[in-house]
């Protein structure tokens, strides 16, 4: 796939300029054909000349979050609605938003607009903020003349993003705190209970059992080499955020982390109810099947299942039905592909690919729901052998003293 600057007219006679991805100059002239744009001209861009290079937004101390992307978004829609200009639209924009670094954008926008770029195409220039879903979805509100209905849709994707994110923060954030407390009650054990119990079974020269002596060795490595276990954390930590910063990394993280035990479920019906969700969003809006399954990929945020969305593409773009396409790749249940079966048969594929969108948001519901419930047994169970390893190594040696204290008595 690949970049191209197109200049045409719309179904009114009006000249629009713009860039689209595709797999070959025909492609991206089919995709302008299929939004009623007559090419008048098709061009490569360079993998590094001066059009294809976006524009930096600038560092202000804070960055664009996903609800300011919404806060903008919903504005853009109202006053559109409202029949106000674009160019008076981001500059009312620009004026009233809390964030400066989104300001900051938005003064670009007004800029690109004023030199005589198009929306999308003043966008694209700002792929820190705004996705290349977003931005092709724009393009194509802008040519079809349906700009205010491309925000509306937007909107509701953005926000069913902003909801997914919170859930799985909200899945991810109980285990952290909880594994977290355990460790740190780990090292205070063995920084300052286990010393001071060693002093004690040193006063009375007492024979200690295997799992003591472990527990006092490895208290003393604690103690006497705490900084070679620091230098080895930070490095490690270092060297696998290196390791995922590699696509084979990034690629084998995102596939480990969907089989860790309940949260890798919720992850895992979480990403694919975006998926369905940014689909059902492409087909409403009149995307070309090969771009729209590349841009939704690109909103998987997740390397594996990414490639796996690629596969069906690249099945879609061989004649090959989606159903049949999605069964291939194993992601799906039967239940799934079957929705999507009947959406291709009936024509109705928007609204069973919504349909299957709020299949796994129901799913996420219930797991979440019974979150607590599922993750106990795993930290009882961590608690357990914790609580197992310091009875054998510290109150086994005291039942002993105690007892030849009474056998000697």
């Amino acid at each position: 796939m690949a970049w191209y600057r197109y200049r045409g007219r719309n179904g009114e006679g009006a000249l629009i300029d713009g860039t689209l991805e595709a797999a070959s100059e025909d492609a991206a002239a089919n995709q302008l054909f299929a939004r009623h744009i007559s090419p008048l001209d098709i061009a490569p861009l360079a993998p590094g000349g001066a059009q294809s290079k976006p524009l930096r937004t600038p560092r202000m101390g804070n960055k664009v979050k996903l609800i300011d992307l919404i806060f903008f978004t919903r504005q853009m829609y109202s006053l559109l609605r409202a029949g106000i200009p674009i160019f008076d639209t981001l500059q009312g924009l620009r004026e009233t938003t809390p964030n400066p670094a989104l300001a900051t954008v938005i003064g670009a926008l007004r800029s690109s607009l004023d030199a005589g770029s198009s929306l999308s195409a003043a966008l694209r220039q700002h792929p820190a903020v705004f996705p290349t879903l977003y931005v092709n979805i724009v393009e194509i509100g802008e040519t079809s003349g349906s700009l205010e209905d491309c925000f509306a849709r937007l909107i509701a994707y953005l926000e069913q993003e902003h909801e997914t994110r919170n859930r799985l923060r909200a899945a991810i954030r109980y285990p952290k705190i909880v594994l977290s407390a355990i460790a740190l009650a780990m090292l205070i054990v063995n920084v300052v209970v286990i010393p001071t119990f060693a002093k004690l079974f040193a006063h009375f020269h007492a024979q200690l059992p295997l799992p003591t002596r472990f527990l006092i060795a490895v208290s003393d490595f604690t103690v006497g080499y705490w900084y070679l276990i620091a230098f080895g954390a930070v490095t490690l930590f270092y060297a696998a955020r290196r390791y995922v910063g590699t696509p084979h990394g990034r690629y084998e993280w995102d596939r480990r982390k969907l089989a860790i035990p309940v949260i890798g479920g919720i992850i895992y019906r979480a990403s694919l109810g975006r998926f369905a969700y940014a689909l059902a969003l492409c087909v409403k809006t009149g995307v070309p099947w090969s771009q729209g399954m590349s841009l939704v990929s690109q909103a998987m945020d997740n390397d594996y299942l990414t490639q796996k969305v690629l596969v069906m593409r690249d099945g879609v773009e061989r004649g090959e039905p989606l159903a049949y396409s999605a069964a291939a790749t194993g992601l799906f249940p039967p239940l799934v592909l079957q929705m999507l079966k009947i959406g291709e048969q009936t024509g109705d594929l928007d609204r069973q690919l919504s349909e299957v969108s709020d299949y796994y948001e129901r799913e996420v519901d219930y797991q979440l729901r019974h979150l607590n419930t599922n993750i106990e047994p795993v930290l009882l169970l961590i608690l357990g052998v914790m609580v197992l390893i310091l009875a054998l190594g510290i109150f086994l040696p005291m039942w002993g003293l105690a007892s030849a204290a009474l056998h000697h008595q």
